[in-house]
């Protein structure tokens, strides 16, 4: 019989990953990490025409999981398991995969090295940043769209931003505020310095 974690994932599977996917002998894991509205889904979506991969977005897990999420440490853990389950399945394919989450605690940034590791996959940790001013902006905007997959305004913004904890390893931090395409430039070239 199917546990719960098996039918998260089974769900999840389902709506988010599509049938199609690019495979290589050398899969990537770009490990996103930021604050809410810092840019990491609009960089993960520049990158993906210029290198083939598979987002996985905690937020759209969450949704699909929990189409009236409450954010409670239990519901957390769901998902964050869910989106380990998805990308372990994924890199072992040989799929390039990238993780769209705040991930700002290192001892659950580690989970993720351990993972990529395992998999024989590299690792890519991209740090996101951005002022203040356009990041409240962004918050503004996104709240008043309707077909957010984030639910942060400027007080979960601000609420996360005391628990950032600083990346110990080697990483790519991009200032979304400034030329995408060169963002996006780097991270493909960081992929490929295997």
């Amino acid at each position: 019989m199917p546990s719960e974690l098996d039918k998260a994932v089974s769900q999840a599977e389902q709506e988010l990953v599509p049938a199609d996917m690019e495979t290589t002998a050398y899969p990537v894991l770009i490990l996103m990490s930021g604050l809410p509205g810092s840019g990491k889904s609009y960089i993960s979506e520049q990158v993906c025409p210029q290198l083939p991969c598979v987002i996985i977005e905690s937020d759209r897990v969450r949704k699909v999981l929990f189409p009236e999420p409450t954010y409670a440490a239990e519901e957390s853990a769901i998902v964050h398991r869910t989106c380990q389950v998805l990308m372990r399945r994924l890199l072992k394919r040989g799929v390039r995969v990238i993780f769209d989450a705040t991930n700002l605690v290192e001892f659950q940034r580690e989970l993720l090295y351990g993972l990529a590791e395992r998999c024989g996959a590299q690792l890519l940790i991209v740090r996101t940043v951005a002022p203040e001013a356009v990041i409240r902006k962004r918050l503004e905007q996104r709240h008043a769209a309707e077909n957010s997959t984030s639910d942060a305004d400027w007080q979960v913004y601000c609420r996360m931003s005391q628990n950032e904890q600083r990346i110990h390893r080697p990483h790519l931090c991009i200032d979304t505020s400034q030329d995408i395409h060169e963002a996006v430039r780097r991270i493909v070239k960081a992929t490929r310095l295997r």
